[in-house]
């Protein structure tokens, strides 16, 4: 069993096949967190609390005889605002004109088997043959009727513990939480290092690494959007661990809003780690028996150093995750008009467009914004979902008709989550624009935010979108969100409701995609903010990829991509070729170089293919070539960061390997050159040491590749580029 319960001890530990993790509830009925770790046995790991008599740290309720006792410094699995812990909390809540205090202490437990569900939240899920159990505590406030069930699912193979919490007020007395966190993880010994993922717009999920200093070390984001300058996912380490040594956790929240990931070093070095649902602005109040459900955390640890950690979780997301129809499937190669022509287009000039992707082998036309209501620039349309028929000269249904007789699939732009003033929606519905009465709104974009809060918009956005996917034979959406969240005001809700709002608008986003998952089960959908504003874990749960950045240069995509795939699977991103000089930085790289890094996700084209050159077009169609015959690798295979493109400056390398080690390909981008060069070399990893493998006519072993490496070729220009492949003997 991965989940014990000792009666003895009173201790919960959980097994992975890489760790251990354990709970003990003490004598006072305080549920304390023991040990997280390499894997260990079932001992008391509590032997590792020293109590002692720490001046101002004090005793809770029923223990004030006892100073060596207390929650300011022993480390428990959910702290809560007044107990005596004044370090971050997880909880803080409380009943109306007092100060928000709880004291919680164990109640019951359950322990079954399979996986616990997040009714309208994304969550984990057990496929058949999955070694899962779940894990419920309940705690119960000592004064008043409010409980806690922390949720544990414990995937046993995959290495991943996903938590939650339920909050429930069972009282007479309405309850109001301001603070709500998804998990409390508590580190007792020495000082940690944290890795996380920052940026901007056009430059997202930087590898940032930094050792903890005494304090909260905060990352967040309060834009409504997980966001581009932080990501709900980060890694607390070892200072001594590398890619392939040493001990990492990492944390990962499902969610697609306003986030807080948190660490706090207190005054004894240990280390405190709380993530969640943003606490700035917000409020929710429980009424007698509501219960307020916390978004799902996954947490993984090894002592086999980073490239160890980001494998399992690729393939826990991929497993246990995602769940469109289209995971196990060739993604299409598409090309998207938007650099293509922006808002400047024609049912005519898209047809080109499409008979010049068809001429190259391509499978898919995506068109993006500007097809619906008036929307010739980016001030006007939003929330007219309706076909610009004088635009394209014919209905959509005639458009895609015609691109599916070319042999091209067919995809959609659309941002439904916006609204623009001058729209007929915003004069037929201003109220469900959140817009803060009395004042002039902020506006992103020159557009505001649909109040998805509200039920009446939630169907509206249903509606509209199902009319549109019933109208043609559309196979891909390309759901897009471009401006972040603020003025927050809605305008159906009660004036004490207005801290709950943000929350709901993102319940409100999964309910509809949830409904599309649901009915159009076909359809390939791509998420989208502004490229990367919402790249989570959360969201992965209703798309299987998500474009990565609006950045499309290739050199500056791989540290966006580097940075992402620490946490997320490679097949995840959407990644394409571009137009030289490059629209976001004036950059300019050989088309081929544009091709093999775009080939690190689902691969496309964003450029006019009317304008490329003879041999550009021969490039294109090699690119195509590649990626269709090892797909399987791109979308499947193992990935390895082979170099770091935020140390090495000479060249970044990766790889992916099929799980069975059967095949590999191996891709460098040149990124800075040197007269009289000296030799470069890269080690493989992920190969099968004792077999021998063919690479360009030359037989190695497995050992030879991964420990001698191989000679790189001298670059022939500024942002060369190369890619080789190695297949088994005899496969």
């Amino acid at each position: 069993m991965a989940i014990r319960f000792d009666s003895k001890t009173n201790t919960f530990t959980i097994h992975t096949v890489k760790s251990t993790y354990q709970m003990k509830v003490d004598d006072q009925k305080v549920l304390l967190h023991t040990y997280f770790g390499s894997p260990a046995d079932e001992s008391d790991f509590s032997y590792l609390i020293v109590p002692d008599d720490h001046g101002f740290c004090a005793q809770p309720a029923g223990n004030a005889e006892d100073r060596n006792y207390s929650l300011d410094f022993y480390p428990q699995e959910y702290s809560v605002q007044g107990s005596g812990d004044f370090r971050i909390k997880a909880l803080k809540a409380g009943f109306g004109g007092r100060v928000p205090a709880l004291d919680l202490r164990y109640h019951s437990h359950q322990i079954r088997e399979g996986k616990y569900s997040l009714p309208g939240l994304p969550h984990f899920f057990a496929n058949d043959g999955d070694k899962v159990q779940t894990l419920e505590i309940v705690l119960k406030d000592l004064y008043e009727d409010v409980y806690v069930t922390l949720l544990y699912g414990v995937f046993e193979e995959k290495n991943i513990i996903t938590r939650a919490a339920v909050i429930e007020n069972a009282g007479d007395m309405p309850m109001e939480i301001k603070r709500a966190m998804s998990m409390c993880l508590d580190f007792m010994e020495g000082r940690k290092e944290l890795i996380c993922f920052c940026g901007k717009h056009a430059g997202e999920r930087q590898y940032d690494r930094r050792t903890l200093q005494y304090g909260i070390t905060e990352i967040g984001s309060n834009r409504g959007t997980s966001s581009h300058q932080h990501n709900p996912f980060a890694i607390v380490c070892d200072k001594n661990t590398t890619e392939d040594y040493g001990k990492c956790c990492a944390v990962s929240l499902l969610y697609s809003g306003s986030f807080q990931i948190q660490a706090e070093v207190d005054q004894f070095e240990g280390t405190r780690l709380v993530c969640g649902v943003n606490d700035d602005e917000f409020s929710w109040i429980l009424k007698k028996g509501e219960q307020f459900v916390t978004p799902e955390a996954v947490i993984s640890y090894t002592d086999n150093g980073l490239a160890d950690l980001s494998g399992g979780l690729h393939r826990a997301i991929y497993d246990n995750l995602i769940r469109s129809a289209w995971k196990d499937r060739k993604r299409p190669i598409l090309v998207n008009n938007w650099e293509a022509t922006y808002f400047d287009f024609t049912g005519d000039k898209l047809m080109e467009i499409a008979r010049q992707g068809a001429q190259i082998g391509l499978d898919m036309l995506v068109l993006d914004d500007g097809w619906f209501g008036k929307r010739n620039d980016d001030n006007s349309g939003l929330g007219d979902w309706y076909v610009n028929e004088e635009k394209l000269g014919c209905s959509l249904r005639e458009l895609v008709d015609q691109i599916n007789g070319l042999g091209l699939r067919f995809g959609i732009w659309i941002e439904p989550e916006m609204i623009s003033e001058d729209s007929d929606l915003y004069r037929e519905h201003p109220e469900w624009a959140m817009i803060i009465p009395g004042r002039d709104p902020v506006r992103g974009r020159n557009q505001l935010t649909l109040d998805l809060s509200r039920q009446e918009v939630i169907e509206y956005m249903k509606t509209s979108i199902d009319n549109l996917l019933d109208s043609a034979n559309i196979e891909y959406i390309k759901w897009d969100m471009n401006r972040s969240v603020d003025n927050v005001f809605s305008a159906a809700a009660p004036e004490l409701s207005q801290g709950a709002v943000r929350h709901k608008y993102i319940l409100g986003l999964y309910e509809v995609m949830e409904h599309i998952h649901q009915k159009y089960p076909e359809i390939l959908i791509e998420g989208c903010s502004g490229g990367g504003g919402r790249y989570d874990a959360g969201m992965l749960f209703y798309v299987p990829q998500i474009w990565c950045s609006d950045n499309t240069d290739a050199i500056e995509r791989l540290r966006i991509h580097y940075g992402t795939s620490f946490g997320y699977p490679m097949s995840t991103v959407a990644a394409h070729v571009s137009v030289c000089p490059n629209h976001q930085n004036g950059r300019v790289t050989p088309f081929k170089t544009r091709g093999i890094c775009a080939m690190q996700g689902s691969f496309g084209y964003e450029l006019d293919l009317g304008k490329l050159t003879d041999e550009e077009k021969e490039e294109a169609k090699k690119q195509v070539a590649v990626y269709n015959e090892h797909y399987r690798l791109f979308q499947n295979g193992n990935y390895y960061r082979l170099t770091s493109p935020m140390d090495n400056h000479d060249f970044t390398a990766w790889s992916y390997v099929m799980p069975d080690g059967s095949k590999a390909v191996l891709s460098v981008v040149y990124t800075d050159l040197h007269a009289n060069p000296k030799p470069l070399h890269i080690k493989w990893k992920g190969l099968i040491p004792n077999a021998r493998y063919i690479l360009e006519g030359r037989e190695y072993t497995g050992a030879a590749l991964m420990q001698g490496g191989i000679v790189l070729p001298k670059p022939e220009c500024n942002y060369d580029s190369y890619m080789v492949v190695a297949n088994l003997k005899d496969r």
